[in-house]
């Protein structure tokens, strides 16, 4: 299985709140949000890891920026491993409008296959992570499912997308507003590799934001499934660095 970590927004709220370090070098239980997400792909053996980190600066002549303190970081765990741990990945430093547009700068080394994709910030806990990976494998092997999305019922989110199921968990809608929630999307994607041709389909219109996207895969006939995460967590303040330090200390 591929994973793909989209780690290139601004970080823009954090950096006005106090928080020096560029969020996905962000740190929750003294561990980088990057780095969580690293060690648990490979705990649920990661084939190879994508990554996408923003460039800063304008380009040079040829095109070149100025690299982060997150590609210097990758570079390392490329060169050194994770802890000594070898690390199959690959990054891209590049600067997108969207989050679908980071998913498409990264998707051409998202084929040939499933993946599982989700934004840095991502908080979940590691076993439903490991259950949702070893369920999204069984439904692609049974034929049952082209995707499985995490979803939660827990709603801590400024302007969440809704995920309207039927009663065996089919995914039906994607919506703004929904009068009777149920679940909202936790952000964390396993799709297998078709659905890049939605995905080229929607930049081609000229559309942005992973939900134009999703609602596109239900509009292009895919089926997907949702899977429930208990809860799911969004670094997004510096008050949510304390509420997911609490949250992973929960059994």
């Amino acid at each position: 299985m591929k994973y793909a970590i989209i780690a290139a927004g601004e970080g823009s709220r954090l950096a006005a709140e106090g928080i020096s370090a560029p969020k996905p070098l962000v740190k929750v239980n003294g561990e980088a949000l990057i780095d969580r997400l690293i060690r648990v792909f490979m705990d649920n053996e990661a084939e190879e890891i994508v990554v996408i980190c923003r460039s800063v600066g304008e380009a040079d002549e040829s095109g070149t920026t100025t690299t982060t303190q997150v590609a210097s970081h990758l570079v390392s765990i490329q060169r050194d491993g994770l802890r000594g741990r070898p690390v199959p990945l690959r990054f891209l430093v590049k600067s997108t409008p969207s989050s679908m547009h980071s998913f498409y700068e990264i998707s051409q080394h998202l084929t040939g296959g499933p993946f599982v994709m989700t934004t840095v910030d991502t908080i979940f806990s590691e076993d439903d992570f490991s259950n949702y990976v070893d369920t999204f494998k069984q439904l692609l092997k049974d034929k049952e499912a082209e995707g499985l999305m995490g979803v939660t019922d827990y709603i801590d989110d400024e302007k969440p997308l809704y995920v309207k199921t039927d009663s065996t968990e089919d995914i039906t809608a994607f919506l703004d507003a929904d009068d009777q929630p149920h679940y909202i999307s936790a952000g964390i994607y396993g799709l297998t590799s078709r659905s890049i041709d939605t995905l080229n389909a929607c930049i081609d219109r000229g559309e942005s934001r992973m939900r134009n996207f999703q609602r596109a895969l239900i509009a292009d006939g895919f089926s997907l499934k949702a899977y429930p995460f208990k809860k799911v967590l969004d670094i997004d303040h510096a008050s949510d660095i304390e509420k997911a330090e609490e949250f992973l200390k929960e059994k």
